[in-house]
């Protein structure tokens, strides 16, 4: 049933949402050139590692070594308005008919967090991330790292359709009221997880 929904959902959005889905491919090309699509290696369910797809909101920028520069040396204002609509998302509706994503599940962090999760937010892959989440209706960016895992597990306990058409339309009120979105996930200049103080007791009990 989840999949289900999780597909007649992205079709629907991505009709609908068309006109701005062009008209957004159109400036990050006019702005920052091609390409177009940002991929980023995330981890899925059972952490199975796959390519999340975002519009581009960075340029390329190099150090004289042929480094890319910081996030914060590559991101435009154009960028920064991008991200901060969460605009720069939409093409994970790909994602969720690709079947590596759903509407709403945990968001899928940086592969880099993986060696850092205790075993208990690790749980948060016993389901496939999601566009947006209970985290992300929760408080989003006012949230600590361990807080968005607790709820990220939460949800993995209590989920059900019920709970998800819940967050969906939280998730319009918290867009159209800008809650907690003085930034968008992965935040550029934000501190990355490294791990909680949990960790260092799960890993030496």
């Amino acid at each position: 049933m989840k999949r289900l929904v999780d597909i007649v959902i992205a079709l629907i959005a991505l009709i609908i949402l068309s006109p701005i889905f062009l008209i957004v491919a159109y400036k990050v090309r006019q702005n920052l050139g091609s390409p177009i699509f940002f991929l980023q290696e995330r981890p899925g369910k059972d952490a199975k590692i796959f390519k999340m797809i975002k519009f581009r909101s960075m340029k390329d920028a190099f150090d004289k070594n042929g480094n890319p520069l910081p996030d914060e040396h590559r991101i435009t204002p154009f960028g920064q308005k991008l991200r901060a609509t969460s605009l720069d998302e939409m093409p994970q509706l790909i994602n969720v008919l690709n079947g590596d994503m759903s509407i709403v599940g945990p968001r899928p962090q940086m592969k880099e967090f993986l060696d850092h999760y205790t075993p208990e937010q690790m749980r948060r892959h016993e389901v496939k991330p999601g566009m947006t989440g209970l985290a992300q209706v929760s408080g989003r960016n006012n949230l600590s790292w361990e807080e968005k895992f607790a709820l990220d597990v939460q949800y993995v306990e209590q989920q059900s359709i019920l709970l998800d058409f819940k967050i969906m339309l939280k998730t319009v009120k918290v867009m159209l009221n800008k809650e907690g979105i003085n930034a968008p996930d992965q935040t550029v200049g934000a501190e990355r997880f490294s791990g909680s103080s949990q960790e260092a007791n799960s890993k030496n009990p």
